[in-house]
């Protein structure tokens, strides 16, 4: 009898719909383009690189069909949907879809942010590492660099930085896990930031990985210009 391990699946779902009106661009945001190729391209492509086998795109309603383009021959099997008014609804939407996609009930799950379309293809390699080795969910994370201070009513104070950590994106879980989790989350009408978040309300423990900062979000116009300058050609 054969003894050879067989990988669980990994799909990733990238949620794609934010508006861009931050950056002003005329396109959804993650179809910016940084030096020819887009911030979805360049995040799928990172994806692929690091282990991810397929992935569901969710973007913005108002302007689904001009992402079609972008997605032919992208470097994995992509299946496109419509997300919703928050982050936590696109990423119901792609949830919705996972059994569309993939039949395997133990595949990984890889949520990640369009936006972050540098991340290395080692941070991807070790969220999903985590996962396989037991970790209900797994988040990269890097220091803070900055010094934190938090305001009230009676005034601010400095938050002592070396036990805070910057969250960022692909994070990783167990299908029924995540599944779960956002069930929950419908259910209860509770809003969550991420879905790291997500499942620590239902009571599963987040395992913590090296990220990279690499790995930043594009946001604001200065963020385009530090993208340009990561990927060493022109707008």
């Amino acid at each position: 009898m054969s003894t050879d391990f067989i990988a669980e699946p990994v799909v990733a779902i990238v949620v794609a719909a934010g508006s861009g009106s931050r950056l002003g661009a005329a396109v959804p945001k993650a179809l910016v383009p940084v030096a020819g190729v887009t911030l979805l391209r360049r995040s799928l492509t990172q994806l692929a690189a690091g282990g991810v086998q397929q992935a569901v795109v969710v973007v913005p309603a108002e302007t689904a069909e001009l992402f079609d383009a972008d997605l032919l021959d992208a470097p994995l099997p992509v299946q496109r949907v419509v997300g919703g008014a928050q982050r936590q609804d696109s990423v119901a939407a792609g949830l919705a879809v996972l059994p569309d996609v993939i039949a395997d009930a133990e595949a990984l799950v890889l949520i990640h942010d369009a936006a972050r379309a540098f991340v290395p293809s080692d941070v991807v390699a070790r969220v999903i590492d985590a996962v396989r080795s037991g970790a209900d969910a797994a988040i990269p994370v890097v220091p803070v660099a900055d010094t934190i201070r938090e305001v009230d009513e009676a005034g601010s104070h400095v938050i002592d930085r070396t036990r805070l950590r910057g969250v960022q994106t692909p994070q990783g879980f167990r299908r029924s896990i995540i599944e779960a989790a956002h069930a929950v989350l419908s259910d209860t009408g509770t809003p969550v930031t991420d879905d790291a978040a997500a499942v620590e309300y239902t009571g599963h423990e987040v395992t913590l990985v090296a990220g990279d900062r690499l790995a930043f979000k594009v946001t604001e116009p200065l963020d385009v210009a530090l993208a340009v300058a990561v990927a060493g050609g022109a707008a």
